[in-house]
């Protein structure tokens, strides 16, 4: 029995030394866990020199200490606080210090949902680094925004499409390379990808039709070539396209007309070729179409005066002939239109002065034709924001003048002719001819009866 007692005695001892350790703390809801708050601070002093954040903030977000600029929280279903969003290089948040790289540490916490990094990345070279995509994976992240950082270098990471919880990926103004990676567009969460403003090369990958739920895409100023991809009519949502200044060929894909909740679409600064879709009257919520500097070589299409919530259309040398679409006074809304240096002919649409919303009108470098259509008030409104110079067919009523310089020549007496409408008969032509030249002459009686009554008074 003794023995029996003795082989019992170490279990025991070990059971008592257990019952007096101190109870592990159990999270209240108000504190973060070690490692991630670890993470963290190794996180912020790599990446701002403000202050010492292990000793001037030692309980992040906690309830009654100093809140962290630049770094939000949010209770987890563990009874922790995690890290949700960490801002960088926009007052009041932290600033960046010169030797600052990307810190590839964020996708270690695995509640963060949002990380903003601004102007942080101006003199160290870096690059966008990730980890391996089992992390990556597991991340929470939905939005990844690395915007005006010159020193932000090399390829975007085809790792980066292990984030299958993106949903805004923004890495424009940087000094990325290389082509865009085919997996960014499996990730089919996103609804804004902004690449724009950086060195990219290649083709738009054919996969842009797999993000369905995209609504604004930005590649614009980048070196990227080939054609615009058909896919990219499977974009039903896109309200935004901005594909300019690149390097893009041929002509606007047919499958455009698909994207009926388009509201801005820019192809300037590309080689584009071609004429227009031809349903491309089907784009009802288009407001801003901008497509510049383009050889396109074609007519203008009528059927841009069927968009009728259009505010802008700038279409400047691109090399568009024929004349200008009557179709065009239809666009009520308008208040930019820019046409300039095309080889346009043929009359000015009466109608483009019953535009009440229009501000900014140039039709200049053009071979227009005929008398300027526009009353006294319409050319006071717009004063220097309409500009008709560099068409030496046209001419400007003397009545409508007023001292307003547009460009244009005054029109001779001989010359002052209404233009025909298509709705006046050839038997209409003589009677309009007599009134404008009855009107001619009433106007000159009006003058010198003007000048000899001056005249008169300073005789006397």
């Amino acid at each position: 029995m003794p023995s029996l007692l003795l082989s019992f005695l170490p279990l025991l001892t070990l059971s008592l030394a257990l019952l007096s350790l101190p109870a592990k703390p159990q999270p209240s809801g108000t504190t973060m866990p070690d490692e991630e708050s670890e993470t963290l601070f190794r996180i912020m002093n790599s990446m701002s020199s403000d202050q010492d954040w292990r000793s001037s903030y030692p309980n992040p977000c906690s309830p009654g200490s100093l809140s962290w600029p630049g770094v939000e929280c949010k209770p987890g279903d563990d009874n922790y606080i995690h890290v949700s969003r960490l801002d960088f290089g926009t007052p009041p948040n932290p600033s960046c210090k010169t030797t600052a790289k990307f810190p590839d540490l964020i996708f270690s916490l695995p509640f963060l949902q949002s990380a903003f990094f601004f102007n942080c990345f101006t003199e160290t070279r870096t690059t966008l680094s990730v980890p391996s995509a089992g992390l990556l994976s597991s991340s929470s992240l939905q939005q990844l925004s690395l915007r005006s950082n010159p020193a932000l270098i090399g390829i975007i990471p085809p790792l980066i499409s292990s984030l299958k919880s993106l949903q805004v990926l923004t890495l424009s103004q940087n000094k990325l390379n290389g082509s865009i990676p085919p997996g960014i567009f499996w990730l089919t969460s996103l609804v804004h990808l902004d690449l724009s403003y950086n060195l990219l090369v290649g083709m738009v990958p054919p996969q842009i039709g797999n993000l369905k739920s995209l609504i604004g895409l930005d590649v614009s100023y980048n070196s990227l070539s080939g054609t615009i991809p058909s896919a990219i009519g499977q974009l039903g949502q896109l309200q935004k396209l901005d594909l300019s200044s690149n390097l893009l060929v041929g002509p606007i894909p047919e499958t455009v007309n698909q994207l009926g909740s388009l509201v801005f679409l820019a192809l300037s600064n590309n080689g584009i070729t071609g004429e227009f879709p031809s349903r491309i009257s089907k784009l009802q919520s288009l407001q801003y179409f901008i497509m510049e500097n383009n050889p396109v070589n074609a007519p203008l299409p009528v059927e841009l005066g069927s968009l009728a919530r259009l505010q802008e259309l700038r279409l400047s040398n691109s090399g568009y002939s024929g004349t200008i679409p009557r179709s065009f006074s239809q666009l009520v809304k308008l208040s930019t239109l820019s046409l300039q240096n095309n080889r346009l002919t043929g009359e000015i649409p009466s109608g483009l002065g019953n535009l009440s919303q229009i501000f900014h009108l140039n039709l200049s470098r053009n071979s227009l034709s005929g008398v300027v259509p526009f009353n006294a008030g319409f050319l006071r409104r717009l004063g220097k924001n309409l500009d008709l110079s560099g068409n030496p067919g046209l001419c400007l009523n003397q009545t409508e003048s007023n001292g307003i310089n547009l460009g244009v020549n005054l029109c001779k007496n001989d010359s002052l002719i209404l233009p025909l409408q298509t709705s006046q008969s050839p038997s209409m032509i003589l009677p309009i001819m007599m009134a404008s030249w009855l009107h001619q002459i009433t106007t000159w009686l009006v003058i010198q009866y003007v000048i000899v009554v001056n005249l008169t008074y300073y005789l006397m």
